[in-house]
């Protein structure tokens, strides 16, 4: 998170998480879903009512579909972690995402089209910018410090829990909400992926497996809630998992396509692993970014065997029941990491049948859950455009050097 992991950076604690997914809305929820099967069909979150979590309909209805994911996230994370002891000035959000408004966007340009510009409604700026969901956030809880966002595509929910920790480390900020949130399932959003042909043409998200054809489209938000460890510990929080470290570095490739080789997923494992202060031979866990494209699962299985030899550590991704919510994606497996570690247990990749004799080999952990002792673990998420992101967290019981 920093330039070293030595000298007077501050301890970063996770003591809340937050989640609304396709496979469950809550932690718990969402835990169960990750171990169960694959759901059937779109990757939607069918069950989400805004209502719970705004004071009147009105509200609700000026506020994005994603935004709306981002505060039922932030209430579940805050509920967990209890009321940081930081002043307003030193409490940050940093929530990211990959599109933003476009559920709003696609909705009033059909207003326009079909009943002329006076009808666009002048909530449309505040709804669709990429800032909304952290500013509402912000504006909800009182939290006056930093509140920014992070818009890297695939990337923008490991980047935004990085620069969020980073608040921290830092000693800028005592406490940040951070994570991401994506709802970008609109028909034009949908089409422009399938005619990009990243969509698996089955409906079927099968990360590293032989028979991958792409990814299954979804939606979702995490969040969260960061804590200087000291504090955290002062006010008798729960500490569910450390953030040790972080990386961000770019491909400058190709707009879609990783880089040969794997090359720069292989740096930014380097590079986060060397801001924590782990040596590869530590890590006991890969949570990877694992679309079921074939081009990036190839390239981020060489990264891993490369890095860590083979077949390394166990490696999962939860993209096979989740799917693939773009911009939300990074901080949803940040919580299923958390929740790992909580619950001493690692989720299988779903849909992982058939090993793919042309990838690197590596161990993933595919059929059932796999019961381990949390160690340091990284967390992968690699997005169009070239940006790479790595988040390392350890559990709350790790010895320090």
């Amino acid at each position: 998170m920093g330039t070293s992991p030595a000298g007077d950076r501050r301890r970063v604690a996770v003591t809340g998480v937050g989640v609304v997914s396709p496979c469950g809305i809550g932690a718990e929820a969402f835990w169960d879903g990750l171990l169960g099967p694959a759901p059937e069909g779109e990757r939607r979150v069918h069950d989400f009512d805004p209502a719970r979590y705004f004071d009147n309909p009105k509200e609700a209805r000026r506020t994005d579909r994603f935004t709306q994911f981002a505060l039922a996230a932030a209430a579940e994370a805050l509920e967990q972690s209890g009321q940081p002891e930081a002043a307003p000035l030193r409490r940050g959000v940093w929530v990211g995402t990959g599109v933003g408004g476009l559920i709003t966007v696609e909705d009033q340009v059909v207003v326009r089209h079909e009943k002329g510009a006076r009808r666009v409604s002048p909530f449309l700026v505040p709804m669709m910018m990429a800032n909304a969901a952290a500013a509402a956030i912000s504006m909800r809880y009182g939290w006056q410090g930093p509140c920014e966002t992070t818009v890297t595509a695939c990337a923008a929910g490991t980047h935004s829990i990085a620069n969020g920790a980073r608040l921290i480390s830092s000693g800028r900020c005592d406490a940040v909400i951070a994570g991401s949130s994506e709802a970008a399932m609109t028909a034009t959003g949908i089409a422009g992926f399938t005619n990009m042909t990243a969509l698996s043409s089955s409906g079927v998200s099968r990360p590293f497996d032989r028979d991958r054809d792409g990814f299954v489209m979804a939606e979702g938000g995490a969040v969260l809630v960061l804590e200087e460890w000291e504090s955290a510990r002062r006010r008798g929080a729960t500490i569910l998992a450390e953030v040790l470290g972080s990386a961000s570095t770019a491909d400058a490739h190709h707009i879609t396509a990783p880089s040969p080789g794997g090359s720069g997923a292989i740096a930014c494992m380097q590079l986060a692993l060397e801001d924590a202060g782990v040596d590869p031979s530590e890590v006991r866990h890969v949570n990877a970014h694992g679309t079921s494209t074939p081009l990036n699962d190839a390239a981020e299985a060489e990264a891993i065997a490369k890095l860590f030899g083979s077949p390394g550590p166990p490696v999962t991704s939860i993209k096979g029941v989740t799917g693939h919510s773009l911009g939300a994606a990074g901080a949803l497996e940040a919580v299923s990491v958390v929740l790992s570690m909580v619950k001493e247990l690692l989720p299988p990749t779903a849909g992982y049948e058939h090993p793919d004799p042309a990838l690197a080999p590596i161990d993933i952990v595919h059929g059932e859950p796999r019961p381990w002792q949390p160690g340091p673990t990284l967390s992968n998420s690699f997005g169009f455009g070239g940006h790479n992101g790595c988040l390392v967290f350890g559990p709350p019981d790790r010895p320090q050097a």
